[in-house]
């Protein structure tokens, strides 16, 4: 026991203790000493093997393939497999940020050019060169739901009641039936559909994409919705509100 701490001394600080001569560890005694106390031992004293670097020249750890190796091989070993995957999630993120800097570009240039349109033709045009050409979505389409060319009540009463519950916008999967209604024979694995105007009474956009994991509920809405925004502004006018 510790005269200062009242605390008991583990058999491997007091093997440490050069001072105490009255406390002498036995290793023919396994009960003075096991595998807890020496890993404790350690993990309380993570700089033990830079006070004791020869060791590290002396321990020999078992390998699956080289048989026995230094721990410093082996740490050196683990240390250069976690720098691999680092630079691998590295790259990966790199390569993430890039596709993301050019979706943002395709999406602020479409912003801009739909602003310009005088007619839901000339924008329903724009809209299949840009999603379509640039983005490689599979097709494009503007359901109104008022004027000549509106949306039929019971389809879109389908639509509203079924996909937009809660928000003015889906990602996701249709059903058969509801892809024949919007894309007619385009193949639709996913879609995105959005809701045009304040209250969503202007009318549908539909993307499709043949990628049944391009549009899903768990994605990011940002550039979409900022796209859903602009056309709410657009829409009024080119529809003679």
């Amino acid at each position: 026991m510790s005269e200062v701490s009242g605390q008991h001394k583990s058999p491997v600080e007091a093997a440490e203790d050069t001072n105490n001569n009255d406390y002498a560890l036995d290793f023919t005694h396994p009960s003075q000493l096991n595998d807890t106390l020496v890993a404790e031992y350690l993990i309380a004293n993570p700089d033990f093997f830079l006070q004791h670097s020869t060791l590290l020249e002396n321990l020999q750890v078992p390998h699956a393939h080289k048989g026995s190796v230094s721990l410093v091989e082996l740490q050196s070993d683990q240390l250069r497999k976690k720098v691999r995957l680092l630079n691998y999630k590295l790259n990966q993120l790199i390569n993430i940020a890039k596709q993301n800097e050019q979706i943002y570009r395709v999406y602020a240039d479409l912003n801009l050019r739909i602003l310009h349109c005088q007619t839901l033709e000339e924008l329903h045009f724009v809209l299949e060169e840009v999603l379509q050409e640039r983005l490689q979505l599979e097709s494009v389409v503007i359901k109104p739901f008022v004027g000549m060319q509106a949306f039929p009540e019971i389809q879109r009463r389908l639509f509203l009641e079924k996909r937009f519950k809660r928000d003015k916008f889906f990602f996701g999967r249709l059903s058969e039936h509801e892809k024949k209604l919007l894309f007619s024979d385009q193949e639709a694995n996913s879609v995105a559909l959005l809701l045009l105007g304040d209250l969503g009474e202007l009318g549908m956009l539909a993307i499709s994409s043949t990628d049944a994991s391009h549009f899903n509920p768990d994605m990011d809405t940002l550039l979409i919705t900022q796209l859903q925004q602009f056309l709410s502004i657009l829409l009024p006018r080119l529809m003679s509100y």
